[in-house]
């Protein structure tokens, strides 16, 4: 709501991102940006905008007074952005830093950020497909899981974690990425030994199997976000 009916004083095409930043950190929270889309009632987008506002940070810009800016070196573009009449205060230029990427990156860990995107000076703007000049830098969370559950149909093998508040394993995501051919054959060895169960879509297992995943960070509800496999523990 925000973001909307604020015109620019000229014709541009911009890129950038959604974010609602968590008050108490300063860190951009993943979850609350979907809270936002997900309000539908005119009263509880109305009463976010307050408790919950939503910014949009400008990466890119690829138009501007009709002009294709997309060939321009990044540093040119970043000058016409700069140069820009924001229409709010809801609207800002994500800063960037020259020559110091690895002290950055450091800072990221520190504050618990997603990561940074390191880009080429002179690198000009690619449609329809990442950029070898630009290159995101993720800050991994890693965790230890137990393998309990596997899919039928599509690959997916089901991760639990000991529970905080007992000794019994509770749900924590599934892991859909990062498994090799081997990886995969390892577990299809091993699996039929230890199951216990099966439903219509899933193979329950006995918490034998454990499995070490990175992922962006845990949300709010104690699950892993975009969890990616890594290795097997034994």
């Amino acid at each position: 709501m925000e973001l909307l009916h604020l015109p620019f004083a000229d014709d541009v095409v911009l890129d950038g991102e959604v974010a609602c930043v968590d008050p108490t950190t300063g860190v951009s929270d993943f979850e609350s940006v979907m809270s936002r889309f997900q309000a539908r009632r005119a009263d509880k987008i109305t009463q976010l905008t307050g408790t919950l506002p939503a910014y949009y940070a400008i990466f890119d810009i690829l138009m501007y007074k009709d002009q294709d800016l997309r060939g321009l070196p990044l540093m040119s573009r970043k000058e016409i952005l700069a140069g820009l009449t924001l229409p709010s205060d809801s609207f800002g230029v994500a800063p960037h830093v020259e020559g110091a990427g690895e002290a950055l990156f450091e800072q990221i860990e520190t504050r618990g950020k997603e990561g940074i995107v390191g880009k080429r000076k002179n690198s000009v703007y690619e449609t329809g497909r990442r950029s070898h000049a630009w290159q995101k830098v993720i800050n991994w969370t890693y965790a230890d899981v137990f393998i309990t559950e596997y899919r039928k149909q599509e690959f997916g093998w089901l991760a639990a974690v000991p529970s905080s508040t007992s000794r019994k394993l509770r749900p924590a995501g599934i892991i859909e990425l990062g498994a090799s051919p081997i990886h995969k054959q390892a577990f299809r060895v091993v699996a039929p030994q230890l199951i216990k169960g099966e439903d219509k879509e899933l193979v329950h297992l006995e918490p034998r199997l454990r499995a070490k995943v990175r992922m962006r960070h845990w949300s709010k509800s104690g699950m892993l976000r975009s969890p990616v496999f890594t290795e097997f523990i034994v």
